[in-house]
């Protein structure tokens, strides 16, 4: 009898457990559409803000409530770019497994959770930060999904560009969170991270020519060639070097820092110099990739070393 009963439970319960790992994986998919990845490394810029316009560990509670707020405007925006690119990312070895264009989630799953995660950051930003940085954040997600993903992405060479705007903001955010207005500080992290932004992705974007043409992507590479994207890659490392060094003479940071950033500065340029002297292949494409994220990490660690105390 007891035998039975628990055949019994066992049957009852079996079905219960397609259900738990469906839902796992829907919970996986939605965490999927806020790209945590993008959402981390904007968190540490705005905090790298923060830190630089406190000279030193800002206040945390400030902190925590304007990382917060960033964190889900992030987690918005990104939602609605997988809403609006899930047909381009249908076609696209590096997104055709996301949510949207897999199929495992609906379309308007991520709209309600772009409209939902957009509505907490304002509230959060305006109520327990400053209406400048509730501004400017809302700014920031109105430029990444209207300006640049349906406008600038679909129909100009200019979309990285251009477009790099809405991932420079972050840092200014967390200058504006801590001053309460726009500094010489928050100018300066936006230019590092508005310079750095395009070399970095053309970078691969040179290996991936065929697959932006197939979607009708006009990325640099597609609509101006090779040697024109080269040479706006060495403008650009160029002029990360005064950009990065500007923080010194602003005297936010220190000569460690400043000795640093030109060592970085030489090494990055060098790479790139390089790289656009030979053949492009993918080994020398994402050495270059890599090493623009090593570079800034490194910038930003040395921000944090060497901050001066307000």
């Amino acid at each position: 009898m007891l035998e039975q009963g628990n055949m019994t439970l066992s049957a009852e319960s079996t079905p219960l457990a397609p259900d738990r790992q469906q839902l796992r994986q829907i919970l996986r998919d939605c965490y999927a559409l806020t790209k945590p990845n993008i959402t981390f490394e904007i968190l540490v810029t705005t905090f790298t803000g923060m830190w630089l316009a406190s000279g030193g560990p800002p206040d945390w509670g400030l902190a925590f409530w304007t990382l917060l707020g960033v964190g889900l405007a992030s987690g918005s925006s990104c939602a609605f770019n997988n809403y609006i690119d899930r047909e381009i990312d249908k076609h696209m070895e590096r997104t055709r497994n996301r949510p949207l264009p897999a199929g495992r989630l609906s379309p308007s799953v991520a709209l309600a959770l772009g409209s939902v995660f957009g509505v907490l950051s304002f509230a959060v930003l305006l109520w327990k930060v400053n209406p400048i940085t509730a501004g400017l954040t809302l700014f920031t997600g109105f430029y990444y999904v209207v300006v640049y993903t349906l406008w600038l992405k679909r129909n100009s060479p200019l979309n990285t560009s251009l477009g790099g705007v809405s991932g420079a903001l972050p840092a200014v955010l967390g200058v504006t969170a801590v001053a309460n207005q726009l500094t010489p500080v928050a100018f300066a992290l936006f230019a590092i991270m508005y310079i750095w932004q395009p070399p970095h992705f053309w970078a691969l974007a040179l290996i991936k020519v065929e697959e932006y043409r197939k979607v009708g992507i006009p990325m640099l590479p597609v609509v101006k060639g090779e040697a024109v994207t080269k040479r706006q890659m060495l403008l650009y490392t160029l002029a990360l070097i005064p950009a990065s060094t500007s923080l010194y003479w602003l005297n936010a940071t220190g000569w460690i820092y400043l000795l640093t950033a030109l060592i970085l500065g030489a090494i990055y340029l060098g790479l790139t110099i390089d790289f656009i002297r030979k053949p492009v292949t993918r080994k020398r494409a994402y050495r270059l990739f890599f090493f623009s994220i090593i570079y800034l990490c490194l910038l930003f660690v040395m921000m944090f070393v060497n901050a001066v105390p307000a």
